[in-house]
């Protein structure tokens, strides 16, 4: 039910965005009317409240070339292995060879893989760049089965094998956990495509260490209250319609709720440099929101099997992680270096969360551990923006060029 009063709101707000923008642009005509007398200030709120209401979907990656040695390089997206939940893609720089193959893991959380373009974009230059590139679940047909953390951990090994011996990986939040899952196990197997390094930002390893609202959420309800509260059937206008689901505008409006004043101040801003004619300032606003309102669902099972597994049970620090029935043995990394990466200002995943993942990985020397602290970093400037593109990304760098051999 609440699914269909969200899609009846959806379409409610979009036609009256759409008038919204007709009327803004009348408005803002220095040849109207009122232009003298308050229009173009009506007219930019109008503005702001359209693009608020406006329909979004899945957003383009849009990194069409990449700088090298100076050189402009044409990049293309490819698909190397598609699957019911999720593709891995591939980001193909014309004539480039022999560089270190990364996959980028991008986190399952309600947004699509594109939050993570300047992540992707930034290591292009000198690295050979894939990315899990997760669906929309409520766009995947009930007939296509499930998705559980677990298939999350197969879905993992079976893109490292595509992507083949000797790659790196990075997970980017939420998959921190499952990414290091898969390492455990690959590395316990003496996998042949198992990762030479695998570094973890911003990842809730163990969320018993500095908790954040967000852990606290998960915590101080019980397992059955997600269940009955959160969990929503997709509506029959959908190709998933009847499939369970975690519905991505929930996810959305929790995370805008724990920095309302944030949101509401950078939408007075946008409104100021409308009236103000400042286009550049205002694109870049909007452009931010574009991709943070672009949102998407997650399975039932994975979402609740998240919230048991890793927020309450804390079963991978504690030894107790099982996938298809066995046990998940932090112990067994000796061959993949780890780098956990953590930002000081991070109220999503709180500082220790990540490092654990060094700690409890007591096969591993510590000369294959490595943990950096980005200063004043919050939890989205971990993987975008100057912090991440000045500071994080060359140690991200460093660390790949120096288990590259």
């Amino acid at each position: 039910m609440l699914y269909d009063i969200y899609e009846f709101q959806r379409g409610w707000l979009a036609g009256m965005g759409a008038a919204a923008e007709w009327s803004a642009e009348m408005l803002q005509s220095p040849n109207h009317p009122f232009a003298k007398f308050g229009g173009p200030a009506l007219g930019s709120a109008l503005e702001v409240f359209a693009h608020a209401a406006e329909t979004r979907g899945k957003p383009d990656f849009g990194l069409n070339s990449t700088i090298i040695d100076g050189n402009v390089v044409a990049v293309t997206e490819e698909i190397v292995v598609r699957k019911p939940f999720g593709q891995l893609k591939r980001f193909v720089r014309d004539g480039i060879t022999g560089q270190p193959r990364l996959l980028i893991v991008a986190p399952m959380s309600g947004h699509y893989a594109t939050l993570l373009r300047g992540t992707v974009e930034r290591m292009l230059p000198g690295h050979d760049v894939y990315i899990t590139d997760w669906r929309d679940a409520r766009q995947v047909p009930l007939s296509d089965g499930t998705f559980d953390l677990d298939d999350y951990v197969d879905y993992l090994i079976e893109f490292l094998e595509a992507v083949g011996p000797g790659a790196h990986m990075l997970a980017v939040c939420q998959p921190s956990v499952p990414a290091y899952a898969a390492v455990a196990l690959m590395n316990g197997q003496n996998h042949p495509a198992t990762p030479r390094t695998l570094t973890m930002m911003g990842g809730p390893v163990d969320t018993r260490e500095a908790p954040t609202a967000v852990n606290t959420v998960a915590t101080q309800r019980p397992f059955a209250w997600f269940e009955q509260n959160v969990i929503q059937t997709v509506p029959m206008s959908y190709p998933g319609a009847g499939r369970k689901v975690y519905p991505g505008f929930l996810q959305l409006a929790g995370f805008m709720s724990m920095n309302l004043g944030s949101h509401m101040t950078s939408h007075w801003e946008l409104f100021r440099h409308l009236v103000a004619g400042d286009d550049s300032s205002a694109d870049a606003t909007k452009a931010f929101y574009d991709e943070y309102r672009s949102v998407c669902d997650m399975t039932a099972e994975f979402y609740l099997q998240t919230i048991d597994v890793v927020f309450q049970q804390h079963a991978l620090p504690k030894g107790d992680y099982i996938h298809h029935g066995n046990r998940v043995d932090p112990g067994s990394i000796t061959k993949t270096a780890l780098l956990a990466i953590e930002g000081e200002r991070d109220d999503i995943s709180g500082i220790g969360q990540t490092k654990a993942a060094l700690t409890i990985a007591t096969g591993l020397p510590d000369a294959e551990k490595k943990y950096f602290l980005a200063p004043g970093a919050g939890h989205y400037g971990i993987f975008n923006g100057s912090k991440w593109r000045d500071t994080i990304a060359p140690i991200v760098e460093g660390w790949i060029a120096s288990h590259n051999v």
